[in-house]
């Protein structure tokens, strides 16, 4: 039979085209880091991506070569996420909040030839240019005006070097199959690892997150993506709001709540964030009597989003909670809780429970739970086991290693503990290294926070065990209060008291100024148990 249909590559390059070609318009607003707030739009973005492509080819850039990125959430970073992979080369996020040892052991590893920064991170890469051994050039992502002094010699300005092109240039062609990005996992158990996503993976993964029970976004939505495009592949948002032509809101580097109170009033419908940010916008506009004009939802993911914080955006605000689940080797979606139809169906109560699992996978990603023996578990919502997954987004090695990071039947082990109901919405109940096991049952540090948090003087909670003489281990508490009287321990206990058996409440509650944190934000229970260790922390006899 001969074939009928058309060649089309899925390369990220044909999804900048087309926000070029038929939503040449829709607005880019972002806080830029010399400080002004400016405006762009997607035919601007393209055109600036593909002098960017002229300029790096022009530096000696070929297909394959691995271009180091660090820069905030800027129209100028989009402008980077295509004119990288538009010149064949591979775009390389970097995390600037990464220790310095790991940033020197990426760089070399993945071995960048030019980095891209933006021109107040010059300082990092100082710190570390002497054991950067591939790196040849250094463009600053700034104009002339405010190109730093700096101590790497021949600093290249970003602005200038896109002014010598012309822009008349086509795509460098290249394979589906080619790599288009690279970003390392946190390496918290060992060196950082990278995942290596390809222009096909990225496409699909985009095509995926767009659809109605996943993202859900269309051409009339305003997307602020906080999450930081560094961070798991910047939630795939970087190529889902281009593809479907929605507007844009750029934060920049402020975080702070006034900041992206700042930014949200640009008539955003649709933002993204881990749980952290939310809390602290949520303290921010209670104190300020603030409201959410224009917000429609929010995805909420990086870390399990406490109960009482998906009540008080839709209660409070009118502003609908999609809580989410993946990580950096899945592109990074695994699921979102959308409602089917049978959660539709459900009372409020049962609706809001549904919402404190994760959600429910899209085609293209498969799911499953086993025991510690391999054995699948039943989708009852009730038996946990660990959570594997399979798909079109999903790693199957990581770069440089010899094998496989998948079992002999392609299944990726998550490193997570979860449970599956009949109707395939996920609930994670813990990280296989943070399960909390007690007289040999498993007690999920992730509920027992969410649980915490709910106390209107919590701010931030963070569960682990405790070696134990006779139960193995037993679950504590350690809380960050809220600004003022320090809650009553017994007041939490109490509250956690209402959701677990007697035998799963905590045995202790700590309070702490402040919780460790990784560089994606994550709480740190490795450094937490450190400094607990060092204070010379035990358990109340």
């Amino acid at each position: 039979m001969t074939v009928v249909m058309q060649d089309f590559p899925l390369t990220v390059d044909k999804i900048i085209d087309h926000a070029a070609k038929y939503h040449p318009n829709r607005k880019l607003v972002s806080r830029s880091v010399e400080g002004p707030i400016t405006e762009t739009n997607w035919l601007n973005v393209r055109n600036q991506a593909k002098k960017l492509s002229q300029g790096l080819i022009s530096l000696g850039v070929r297909p394959g070569n691995v271009i180091g990125v660090m820069a905030w959430n800027t129209s100028r970073h989009f402008e980077v996420w295509y004119g990288v992979p538009g010149a064949g080369a591979v775009n390389h996020t970097l995390n600037p909040r990464l220790f310095a040892e790991q940033l020197i052991y990426i760089i070399n590893h993945a071995e960048d030839r030019i980095l891209l920064i933006d021109f107040d991170l010059v300082p990092i890469i100082e710190g570390i240019w002497d054991k950067l051994e591939t790196v040849e050039n250094v463009i600053v992502m700034t104009d002339r005006e405010h190109m730093p002094e700096s101590s790497i010699p021949n600093l290249i300005c970003y602005e200038e070097l896109l002014a010598k092109q012309d822009g008349i240039f086509d795509w460098v062609a290249v394979d589906e199959n080619s790599p288009c990005g690279i970003c390392y996992t946190s390496g918290t158990t060992g060196d950082p690892k990278g995942v290596v996503y390809t222009h096909r993976s990225n496409t699909l993964h985009a095509l995926t997150c767009s659809s109605p029970d996943m993202l859900g976004l269309s051409s009339n939505d305003t997307v602020m993506p906080v999450v930081p495009l560094f961070h798991a592949n910047g939630w795939s948002i970087g190529y889902t709001a281009p593809m479907i032509g929605s507007s844009m809101v750029m934060p920049g580097r402020d975080m702070t709540s006034e900041g992206l109170y700042e930014m949200l009033n640009f008539g955003v419908t649709f933002t993204a964030a881990v749980p952290t940010i939310w809390m602290l916008m949520l303290q921010h506009l209670k104190a300020k009597n603030l409201e959410l004009p224009t917000l429609e939802r929010v995805i909420i993911g990086g870390a399990s989003c406490p109960r009482a914080v998906i009540e008080t955006f839709q209660n409070d605000y009118g502003v609908q909670v999609l809580h989410a689940w993946g990580m950096t080797e899945m592109s990074p979606l695994g699921t979102v809780c959308t409602f089917k139809p049978e959660v539709t169906a459900l009372d409020d109560a049962g609706r809001l429970d549904a919402q404190g699992t994760t959600g429910h996978p899209p085609f293209s990603v498969d799911l499953r739970i086993t025991d510690d023996n391999g054995a699948e578990q039943p989708w009852d919502g009730e038996t946990s086991g660990k959570l594997w997954a399979k798909g079109a987004a999903v790693v199957q090695r990581y770069l440089k290693h010899d094998s496989d990071a998948v079992d002999k039947d392609g299944w990726f082990d998550t490193g997570d503990v979860a449970t599956i109901n009949p109707d395939g919405y996920v609930r994670i109940t813990d990280r296989s290294k943070d399960v909390i096991k007690s007289g040999g049952e498993w007690i999920s540090s992730i509920a027992l926070e969410n649980a915490a948090v709910a106390h209107p003087q919590v701010a931030e909670a963070a569960a682990i065990g405790i070696p134990h003489p006779k139960w193995d281990e037993r679950p504590i508490l350690v809380v960050v209060p809220i600004d003022g009287p320090k809650p009553d321990p017994r007041e939490i206990l109490d509250l956690v008291a209402e959701h677990f058996a007697k035998w799963q409440i905590p045995d202790d509650v700590v309070f702490v100024s402040e919780l460790p944190h990784t560089a994606t934000g994550k709480i740190s229970k490795l450094e937490l148990r450190k400094i607990l260790t060092a204070q010379g922390y035990k358990l109340p006899q």
